[in-house]
Formats: structure tokens, sequence, C-alpha cells
């Protein structure tokens, strides 16, 4: 059997070509700003790290404020440092606001970085009232005038709920959505040290209340 030839993937070599040069322009922008050392080398660490953090919870917990905020601040700083590393700036002169922004960025990352990490995902929605239930009328009988003299009345059917079937107490779940339930029940574990609870994990699934049931019902 022949091996297959090695492919190089385009998408991924441009990730990594776009990732070095980042990482290069915000060490020259550290490093012209007084930080220098393994500070210097630092900095890009910090700021990609941040970047991945906000990403990871907008993919896990959903369209956040608190994560579009972080994700917002860490790309204009990553942005900030290729432009500025692109001649706008003399790095050999670099203007006092800039090396106060670049002394403030470990303290403002480390405080998102903590919050994305420990602020727990939004408040579920409350799920929708349930409909009322249409009572059935039963039907007049007949006036007396229209009666038969001596004829017993017929008793009125009722509708039999007995025999009615009762909706089915568990859906179907694919293996992959419990697997991935499964993470996601272990990492709001690892959090906050609680297990979770059916309504956190409807939401941050985004799945219907009967299937957040059974997929729980699995989980337990």
């Amino acid at each position: 059997m022949t091996r297959p030839a090695f492919r190089v993937d385009a998408v991924l070599v441009q990730a990594v070509i776009a990732g070095a040069l980042s990482f290069a322009h915000l060490h020259d922008l550290a490093a012209a700003a007084g930080q220098t050392g393994w500070k210097a080398w630092a900095y890009p660490v910090s700021v990609d790290l941040l970047l991945v953090a906000a990403w990871r919870r907008l993919r896990t917990d959903g369209p956040s404020r608190l994560a579009w905020c972080w994700f917002v601040i860490a790309l204009v700083a990553s942005l900030g440092a290729n432009v500025a590393t692109a001649g706008l700036l003399d790095l050999d002169d670099v203007p006092s606001w800039l090396r106060i922004l670049v002394a403030a960025w470990p303290a403002l990352a480390f405080m998102g970085g903590t919050l994305l990490a420990h602020s727990p995902a939004g408040p579920a929605s409350a799920p929708p009232a349930p409909a009322a239930p249409v009572s059935s009328s039963v039907p007049d009988s007949a006036p007396t005038a229209e009666r038969e003299p001596h004829a017993a009345a017929e008793p009125v059917a009722l509708p039999e709920t007995g025999n009615i079937p009762a909706p089915p107490t568990a859906l179907p779940v694919p293996a992959a959505l419990v697997d991935h339930a499964r993470k996601v029940a272990d990492d709001h574990h690892a959090r906050s040290g609680n297990q979770i609870d059916t309504d956190t994990l409807r939401a941050r699934l985004g799945v219907p209340a009967p299937m957040a049931d059974a997929i729980a019902a699995q989980l337990a």
C-alpha cells in the first residue's frame, strides 16, 4: 500500500506566519517602551492568551458583553502593535502615553483573564409558560318538552382520558452531544465547585428544555 503524499495546509502555514509576525511586533513594541529581557517576550504571550480566552468564552458560552469586550481589547492591542511598528512611531523615542499603556497592560490582562475564567455564564431565559388546557364542553341535554314520556335520558359520553398516550419521557440524544454536554458539565464543576443544573446546561448547549432534561438524565 502506498502512503499518501504529505500535504501542507496553506491556511495553517498562513496562520503560523501571521502569528509569528504579530508576536515579533508586540515584542519590539514592548522592548521600545522599556520592557527589556524576558519581559518583552512575555507581552505577546499575554496578549495572545487573552485573545484566545475571550474567543473560547464566545464559542462555549455564546455571545456576551464580557467576552466581546476583552476580545476587542486584546485585538486592538495586537493590531496596535502591528501598526505602531510599521513606521508610524519612532521606536527610538516612544511617547510617554505609550509607555504608560505598555506598563499597565499586565494588570489589565490579569483582570481580563480572571473575569473570563471565573465569571458565570448569563442567566438562562425562563421557559415558556405551558398552554392552558382546553376544557371540553358537554352539550346540554334536550329540553324536557321534547322528550318522549317515560323515556330515560341517554347518558352523555365523556371523552376517555385513560386511553390518551402519555408523552415520551425521554428523547433520543446523539452520543456526540452527550459527550459535549459532559465536558460542559465538568468545566462548570471545575469553575464553581457545584454540579450543573438543567437550566444552565440548556443555556450552555442551546437546546430545548425536553432535550436538556434528557441529556441531564444521561449525565446523572
